[in-house]
């Protein structure tokens, strides 16, 4: 069947692939989006600590024979460790200096990381495979869909709406916010700042290594998996607004179907567009489409 010409079936199998890496969009953007809208840090470090999740996960099945159940929930944590010595030993020295010392640090630690593991593993992927219950495909219709793509999409939204919610909605959400802009008055209510502060990025961490996980059986596990996500990540942020939780998850899943929905109709555009609107967006609304104007 076909619409004005164009194959549907085409046309939407590519916009549903364009929301499985939305989601990948949406996750990595919200761990962003948290360090920097609570802890005003640009994390350049987080495309290397989400392939520390991915290798975590790999690790933990070619060495220990840990499942990729038991992995999504270990490598989080393990790499929100990771995240919290950071905090500890470096960042927390930085949060009264300009936002560029955060960045340039951060890079660093990349660059650090990643070497590392190109220096044990090379350069060439590893693969992961896809978990037992997972595999096969669904027939929607239009296309097949891989169920494992289906997981993906069903658990970034489910993550990342939880996430906002426990942020904006709940108790502990105000604290958090609150101690970005006095920790002083939040601290003579009894609340450990500085601990605050410390879980916070180990949190945004996690979500990292947590969508590391989730790509693993998609795409192969490499040191330089992380590097070649980070710049679109980025790019997603500032078009939804820096510090910006929901801005975030609608721009990083909006994003990919507009990826997806360019790939069809000039391929060659799908690798640019999101910087094309990027420029757009900033021209027109420098703050961001769901940031506050100062």
């Amino acid at each position: 069947m076909a619409f004005f010409d164009i194959p549907t079936q085409a046309l939407l199998g590519q916009l549903l692939l364009g929301l499985v890496n939305g989601s990948f969009y949406a996750l990595l953007s919200l761990g962003l989006a948290i360090i920097f809208g609570l802890l005003h840090v640009i994390n350049f470090a987080h495309g290397a600590l989400y392939m520390m999740g991915a290798f975590a996960a790999w690790i933990g099945l070619e060495y220990f024979g840990f499942s990729y159940w038991l992995m999504l929930l270990l490598a989080p944590l393990l790499v929100g460790v990771v995240g919290v010595i950071i905090e500890r030993t470096m960042l927390r020295w930085l949060y009264k200096l300009d936002y560029l010392y955060g960045l340039l640090l951060t890079f660093g630690i990349t660059l650090v990381v990643e070497g590392a593991f190109r220096l044990v593993y090379g350069v060439s992927g590893q693969p992961y495979p896809v978990p037992t219950l997972l595999q096969g495909a669904t027939d929607v219709g239009f296309m097949i869909l891989p169920n494992y793509r289906a997981w993906i999409v069903v658990v970034s939204i489910s993550t990342c709406l939880v996430t906002w919610f426990l942020v904006e909605k709940t108790k502990l959400g105000s604290y958090l916010r609150a101690a970005t802009e006095n920790p002083n008055l939040v601290e003579t209510f009894g609340i450990n700042v500085p601990l605050m502060v410390t879980l916070t990025y180990g949190f945004g961490v996690a979500l990292a290594a947590f969508t590391g996980v989730l790509a693993a059986p998609v795409i192969q596990v490499s040191p330089l998996m992380g590097s070649h996500l980070i710049v679109t990540v980025f790019a997603v942020v500032v078009i939804g607004g820096m510090g910006s939780i929901m801005g975030a998850i609608v721009t990083g899943l909006g994003l990919g179907v507009i990826e997806g929905f360019a790939r069809f109709l000039y391929p060659e555009l799908s690798s640019t567009v999101i910087f094309i609107l990027m420029a757009i967006v900033l021209l027109m609304r420098p703050a961001g489409l769901f940031g506050k104007d100062h």
